[in-house]
């Protein structure tokens, strides 16, 4: 068990760049805000060393966070930090989510070096993701689109657009923007039109859920409209079984006082098939109610359909 008295917090982290950037973030805000005294593990994960195969084929985005969930268990860290859309959505017991920060552009990014827009790209034109919610948004949008495989950390993928596998990929705006990569966005999606993950754009902090004091001090970086919007994204995602072979989105923004959750699903087997939408809006204050309303979207799904689409992703 580690030992949150002492006088270093390990922070367990994968060693991309950006996930260093995201370690380092979260670092400097212990340091100035709870003055803590914070050092980093770097660690490589499976997600990081199986690039030829597709995260749904291979065991999903829990890939990217055993390593880290193993430090924390056996006392070699104190603390992991996620790109939230990463993360599970149920913890494994002895774990807890223990801050969110507040969130960056959540927004997918089009980035191409010679079309500005989506719109722009010639009939059968190549666009790299491996997400399957890209895809299928992608496909709904542009049915003669050819979608191939992209997988390895932001550097890779950038490298291989510029190398001309691609006329285009897609990316998550907020790693770009992380990274002072924000001028390889040719344009980025409205979320109407290009929802984004559950989670996308937020950083979380895992820790053991034993670690009482450290919850406490991490307590003071929550974000809380971002900690409730995620809640409810991860809700619909949990209630209809999401995992990284379900092109599943759900996004919420804040209206006032009111929390309005967008969510997507397309079916696996057939991506082009047209995508089930519903969107919700409800006064959220708790833990317990941004749950509920993620809850009652999906419930919503399902009387639209979803159940043949969520078979296809079984």
């Amino acid at each position: 068990m580690p030992d949150t008295r002492s006088e270093t917090t390990i922070i367990a982290t994968r060693e991309s760049r950006l996930a260093l950037w995201q370690a380092e973030h979260v670092r400097d805000l212990l340091t100035q805000r709870c003055g803590l005294d914070v050092e980093l593990l770097g660690m490589t994960t499976r997600g990081d060393q199986i690039l030829d195969r597709a995260l749904s084929k291979v065991g999903g985005k829990g890939l990217f966070v055993k390593e880290l969930e193993a430090a924390l268990e056996d006392g070699r860290a104190h603390l992991a930090v996620h790109s939230l859309k990463d993360m599970p959505m149920e913890l494994p017991a002895g774990f807890a989510l223990g801050a969110v920060l507040d969130r960056e552009d959540p927004r997918d990014a089009f980035v191409s070096p010679r079309h500005a827009t989506l719109q722009d790209l010639p009939q059968g034109a190549i666009v790299g993701t491996s997400s399957l919610r890209r895809a299928a948004q992608l496909l709904n949008l542009r049915p003669d689109l050819r979608i191939e495989p992209l997988r390895g950390n932001l550097d890779t993928r950038l490298r291989k657009l510029d190398e001309g596998h691609y006329d285009a990929i897609v990316l998550a705006a907020a790693g770009l923007k992380r990274l002072g990569l924000a001028a390889r966005i040719a344009s980025v999606f409205d979320t109407a039109t290009m929802t984004p993950a559950a989670g996308q754009g937020a950083l979380g902090i895992e820790l053991r859920d034993d670690a009482i004091e450290l919850s406490r001090k991490l307590s003071t970086l929550v974000h809380r409209p971002s900690w409730l919007a995620v809640h409810a994204e991860r809700a619909v995602s949990r209630a209809l079984g999401g995992s990284c072979s379900m092109p599943l989105a759900a996004h919420a923004v804040w209206q006032g006082e009111a929390l309005c959750i967008d969510v997507a699903l397309g079916h696996a087997q057939a991506l082009q098939r047209p995508l089930l939408r519903t969107r919700l809006s409800s006064p959220v204050a708790s833990d317990s109610e941004a749950d509920a309303l993620g809850v009652r979207a999906a419930a919503q799904l399902r009387t639209l359909g979803a159940e043949d689409y969520l078979a296809a992703a079984a």
